[in-house]
């Protein structure tokens, strides 16, 4: 088994024999081009900051902190139905647009890697499906999918404009309402009383509907983290876009790839909770740092 330096050391001597390859002068971006070209099975994860250009806003700062109220939790969210109408009012404003977001150029950067067979697995933190609106097909959506909506009690599934569709006749001295929008389809509609706001129980059993995300509080499922798992044995490097891995769902594959020994690359704007184990850090925009895979075709992996 690897040391927890392991991935950070094979980096680090991945690092000088590509500047030795290339030049001392080589840039960053340069650097994640040739960390690509070496890797034929890259697991990818995606968070947050792949989506931001897309019109969705981020949870955390550079520094890793949160940049506003925390998520409603799901133990919360079950308990309490006050909870629950203001979940479903603010989500009732934002999803308007949320749900018409559109795939910016870091998605088509990551359907372009797999279009070109460099992508064992996407696995993705976001819940905006964006990555399968531009083009990948092997993503697996670790926290579920903001455009379904689930009984808790039957298990039943709706879709999300649906349910929007059923909250406008409800409430409907609520669709003129607006606000800023807040990550994962939230909007900032706070000082408001929702005390008025109505939200339909299931039609099959009048169970509680949530959507089919996993909410803060909540555990991913055991055969999604399982699957993904399998996957990441059967890369050969990590690659990680827009997330600080604060969140352990996410993080949990990163202590992975280090005891496997594989090289693990990211991009994002500020700290990640792993950045004492990376080979390869970028602080871009993630459209630009991948840049590159819209622009060129890859060679093969040296000793391929």
């Amino acid at each position: 088994m690897a040391s927890s330096h392991g991935s950070a050391i094979c980096g680090r001597t991945w690092q000088m024999l590509a500047q030795r390859r290339y030049g001392k002068a080589m840039t960053q971006s340069g650097l994640l081009e040739d960390f690509v070209d070496r890797h034929r099975r890259l697991f990818v994860l995606t968070g947050a900051g792949c989506s931001t250009n897309s019109g969705i806003p981020d949870y955390r700062d550079a520094h890793g902190n949160w940049k506003r109220q925390q998520p409603v939790r799901y133990q919360a969210f079950m308990a309490d139905e006050a909870t629950r109408q203001r979940y479903w009012a603010r989500s009732f404003v934002g999803w308007r647009r949320f749900g018409r977001a559109q795939p910016n150029d870091a998605h088509r950067a990551l359907a372009r890697l797999e279009g070109m067979g460099r992508c064992e697995l996407l696995l993705t933190q976001n819940v905006d499906r964006l990555h399968q609106a531009a083009g990948n097909c092997r993503v697996m959506d670790l926290h579920g999918r903001l455009d379904l909506v689930r009984c808790m009690g039957c298990g039943s599934t709706t879709t999300r404009n649906d349910l929007q569709d059923e909250l406008a006749r409800l409430n409907a001295d609520w669709l003129a309402l607006d606000a800023a929008d807040a990550p994962d389809g939230d909007a900032d509609l706070d000082a408001r009383d929702f005390s008025s706001f109505r939200v339909p129980a299931c039609g099959h059993c009048d169970g509680v509907l949530k959507p089919d995300v996993v909410f803060f509080g909540e555990s991913v499922a055991r055969d999604r983290v399982d699957t993904a798992a399998e996957h990441l044995r059967r890369a050969d490097a990590m690659l990680v876009v827009g997330s600080s891995l604060m969140v352990y769902s996410g993080y949990r594959f990163v202590q992975m790839a280090v005891r496997a020994g594989l090289p693990i690359a990211a991009v994002n704007l500020g700290r990640t909770r792993a950045d004492d184990l990376l080979a390869l850090k970028l602080e871009q925009p993630c459209e630009a740092a991948l840049a590159f895979l819209l622009d060129r075709t890859f060679t093969e992996p040296a000793g391929a």
